[in-house]
């Protein structure tokens, strides 16, 4: 349901009487200096993410900005830029594709008018949101509407709770920056009773160890795709599980019998379990549930199988966190999207491996040297991780440069001759894919 009673004068999707009629009497008009504003943040903006970890820094949501690449849109431009976006690509006709994830959009009171905004999945969607904005009279029937509707609001940049009762009915999360214990205890002890609690959520976490405190009070993190990983236990070998699948990767590449690998698979129940499990998830999308790794080469081939035991292979350090895991997932698939078209089809895999192997390190403990010591990847692919160059290198650059929000990304992108709405397009694509794939999520 739409609250178009309160949709303000000029918002995108009203159409008055003189709008109507003003292309017979006077032709087609001419953009209003919004629109433009908006079609210009549209075509210079790249989305940027940063992830919800709750205290087993699993992913619990995702909260999305708009980076615009000029500097020319103002911060209503830029914020309907990314619902349209969102809306476009996460919100399409049929249905939601982030399934349970929460999404966090920070908003101006005017991008609460717009259709796009009020179309997305309220259970789904959070607005964050200052004090001036949500303390603002001439909003505050949208904002109880929008409550009532199911979406949730995050309080940000606040000292404390709102005293007016009505304002903190509607708050359902609240900002406490870097997660000061102080400023913990005092929200708890100031939340209404017989409702349900306040999420609190620490946005501007300092470092890794004030994550555990974090996580001692219950208190969920933002992270942002360019802060440095957490430390990785450094085993300095591949653990066993890990072996095994190397050793997999190298009888595929050995192009050996399919009778061989499959008895080598078959001495780990557990990692059978696993790949199968990979093959048959909507990511593949093969229509007919395959049973056998004899059944999956049949259906899929070699190639195919690699970029899986890649994806065991990122998954098999069991003192990874999970969050960096879903990372190297979500990157080696945009990295793969970045390349289609550009490059021949035969790629994809490389590519995805390529966008997966740039993290391997950080996931396994041990160096990068040690890995592609044990996986005899091809040459351009190991160029790629190792020093950026080649010819996939160019997708590896624009997809860290999109997660890192370095602002290199417009100057990658024209290289590629590729728009930002592609990439944007690729970006959320990629989101999708991993979230979709449900059995990529880690044991």
């Amino acid at each position: 349901m739409r609250f178009d009673f309160f949709r303000r004068q000029g918002s995108k999707g009203d159409v008055a009487v003189d709008e109507l009629v003003a292309p017979v009497a006077h032709g087609t008009q001419e953009p209003s200096p919004e629109s433009a504003l908006l079609e210009e943040a549209e075509a210079n903006g790249y989305v940027g993410y940063a992830l919800q970890l709750d205290a087993q820094m699993r992913v619990q949501g995702i909260r999305f900005a708009w980076r615009d690449a000029t500097g020319g849109a103002d911060a209503s431009a830029q914020c309907k830029a990314l619902i349209e976006c969102i809306a476009k690509h996460l919100n399409p006709p049929k249905g939601w594709r982030l399934g349970r994830l929460a999404v966090y959009l920070d908003v101006t009171v005017d991008a609460l008018f717009h259709n796009e905004l009020q179309a997305l999945p309220p259970g789904n969607v959070v607005l964050c949101m200052g004090m001036d904005d949500l303390a603002d009279p001439d909003t505050r029937s949208m904002l109880v509407f929008l409550r009532e509707q199911g979406f949730g609001f995050m309080l940000r940049d606040a000292p404390a709770l709102p005293q007016d009762p009505e304002l903190l009915e509607i708050v359902t999360h609240f900002d406490v920056g870097a997660g000061d214990p102080a400023l913990i205890a005092e929200v708890r002890e100031g939340e209404p009773v017989g409702r349900a609690p306040i999420q609190l959520i620490a946005t501007r976490m300092n470092g890794w160890d004030r994550f555990e405190t974090c996580a001692d009070h219950r208190v969920d993190v933002f992270v942002e795709a360019s802060r440095p990983p957490p430390p990785v236990k450094q085993v300095g070998e591949l653990q066993p599980e890990s072996l095994l699948i190397v050793r997999l990767m190298q009888m595929l590449q050995r192009n050996e019998n399919v009778r061989s690998i499959e008895a080598a698979l078959k001495r780990d129940a557990a990692l059978t379990y696993r790949l199968l499990r990979h093959i048959n998830s909507p990511a593949i999308g093969v229509g007919v549930e395959i049973t056998s790794l004899r059944h999956a080469v049949s259906m899929l081939g070699y190639q195919p199988l690699f970029r899986w035991l890649s994806v065991l292979l990122a998954t098999s350090n069991r003192t990874s966190s999970h969050f960096m895991m879903k990372r190297a997932i979500m990157r080696g698939r945009f990295v793969e999207l970045m390349g289609q078209g550009m490059l021949p089809a035969s790629d994809s895999d490389n590519l995805f491996v390529v966008g997966m192997f740039s993290l391997i390190d950080q996931l396994l403990g041990v160096t990068m040297e040690e890995v592609l010591s044990k996986v005899q990847l091809t040459e351009s692919v190991q160029q790629a991780i190792l020093s950026r160059k080649g010819v996939y290198a160019p997708f590896l650059s624009l997809v860290e440069a999109c997660e890192t929000d370095s602002g290199d990304a417009p100057r990658l992108a024209e290289a590629l001759f590729v728009s930002a709405g592609q990439v944007n397009a690729a970006h959320l694509s990629a989101m999708v894919w991993s979230q979709e794939a449900s059995a990529l999520e880690m044991p």
